[in-house]
């Protein structure tokens, strides 16, 4: 025998032995892993806070006027005691458009007391047309919340 075929029959036999013992050998199984408490506890704490800032904006408008006139013993020098109507501003808002129609005050008429000398009351307003009220409210809130978790499980 050469030393090319003494090698090649020692190879041989030592991938023979190993191949016996990995037959050979027992086989693996996995096993599982359960968690063995007994008792125990959790506590869970969580805060929240939201803040909330607002600005109400709030806008009213009269798009005619009142006029009132009232009194005793007086009288007017034209054919009515209201003045001619006048078309004024209009104002556009949010797609909404509002023309304002108001008296033309240089063209009222005049009163005079009809009794000179006698008792007479005269009052006379006029509310023309624009805005009337404008609110601005600005506000925040602040809102905290708080919640605690305890759970408690046993075996």
């Amino acid at each position: 025998m050469t030393g090319i075929q003494t090698k090649t029959i020692r190879i041989y036999f030592a991938l023979s032995a190993v191949c016996a013992s990995v037959m050979l050998a027992p086989a693996v199984r996995a096993v599982p892993v359960v968690p063995n408490f007994t008792q125990g506890s959790m506590t869970s704490n969580t805060e929240t806070t939201s803040t909330v800032t607002e600005t109400i904006n709030s806008m009213s408008y009269d798009t005619g006027y009142q006029h009132v006139i009232t009194g005793t013993n007086i009288q007017h020098d034209g054919s009515t005691i209201s003045s001619p109507t006048t078309t004024g501003n209009s104002n556009t808002l949010n797609g909404v458009t509002s023309t304002w129609t108001g008296l033309d005050l240089d063209n009222k008429p005049n009163f005079t007391v009809v009794n000179q000398g006698a008792p007479f009351q005269f009052t006379e307003t006029y509310s023309g047309p624009g805005l009337k009220n404008h609110t601005i409210i600005n506000r925040t809130t602040t809102i905290q919340s708080v919640t605690n978790t305890t759970s408690v499980f046993s075996n």
